[in-house]
């Protein structure tokens, strides 16, 4: 019963980061609009205009909320889009290849491994300077790995298979054979990968976001809506708790998800269920 409570929860919460973040589209400036009779308003559910409160600038916390939401959507779907092609394409012609080839690619990854990733992200970002598009640059370069890793190994224990020995004998050309014999293949492990991508990247967008990384105001971000209410934590908490409960909840759903769906891939634990 429990279990069952968890993944309407998870799905419901990730269905509703969704719908913010696409509701950020038409919702306009009123989100940076300074209202100084507004400041520090503490939540009030009798209005709209004040239900999670105001921030330091009379700006509502509620529209702020969805533009962080917004924020944190599109660089997880492009950190992790990108990740996935780059490090899945990367995985797939190295272990399909072999030799050399998989020999050099390997020790590149382990390079990467090296890092502590965030760091290594955090550094790119510094370079790069802030922005949104900078953000996803510094993530992809640091996520690609774990795909690659995965669908490295996935390939490894594919490509002695039967049907590829036997589309290599009808003389089928090796990107045929890795696009329709050998990816389709990989592609459930690497969607489990691919939530917890997700995750990941919500959570070092607002790190990138709080250090100053990453978006800048006054574009919202959940991580510079944490760094902003810092200042005022014995005055207005709503400032840190809203963004705060809301990053909790999404990294929390998408994780959850990504659990049930590895769970349900797995044979044995299929099995004893």
């Amino acid at each position: 019963m429990m279990l069952r409570f968890l993944q309407i929860f998870s799905y419901v919460i990730v269905s509703l980061w969704v719908c913010f973040a696409l509701l950020g589209f038409v919702m306009g400036e009123q989100a940076n609009q300074v209202n100084l009779n507004l400041i520090l308003q503490t939540p009030n559910m009798s209005q709209t205009a004040t239900l999670f409160g105001s921030d330091e600038l009379g700006r509502p916390m509620l529209e702020r909320l969805i533009l962080g939401a917004q924020t944190s959507f599109l660089v997880a779907l492009g950190v992790v889009t990108f990740s996935a092609i780059i490090g899945t394409s990367i995985g797939l012609y190295s272990g399909y290849m072999g030799g050399m080839t998989d020999r050099i690619v390997t020790k590149i990854i382990d390079v990467f491994l090296a890092f502590p990733g965030l760091l290594l992200a955090i550094a790119l970002a510094a370079v790069l300077g802030p922005g949104i598009e900078n953000v996803i640059f510094a993530l992809v370069v640091v996520g690609w790995v774990g795909y690659a890793r995965l669908a490295r190994v996935q390939t490894l224990a594919l490509k002695n298979r039967e049907h590829i020995h036997a589309a290599k004998a009808l003389g089928t050309s090796q990107p045929v054979i890795l696009w329709r014999h050998m990816l389709p293949l990989t592609l459930a492990p690497l969607g489990v990968e691919a939530t917890f991508g997700i995750a990941a990247a919500v959570i070092s967008e607002a790190g990138l976001s709080f250090l100053g990384l990453g978006v800048q105001p006054p574009d919202a971000s959940w991580g510079n809506m944490i760094k902003e209410g810092t200042r005022y934590l014995l005055v207005a908490p709503h400032m840190v708790l809203v963004p705060g409960i809301a990053l909790m909840l999404v990294v929390l759903a998408v994780n959850l998800i990504g659990d049930q769906w590895r769970d349900h891939l797995d044979i044995k634990q299929r099995h004893n269920h």
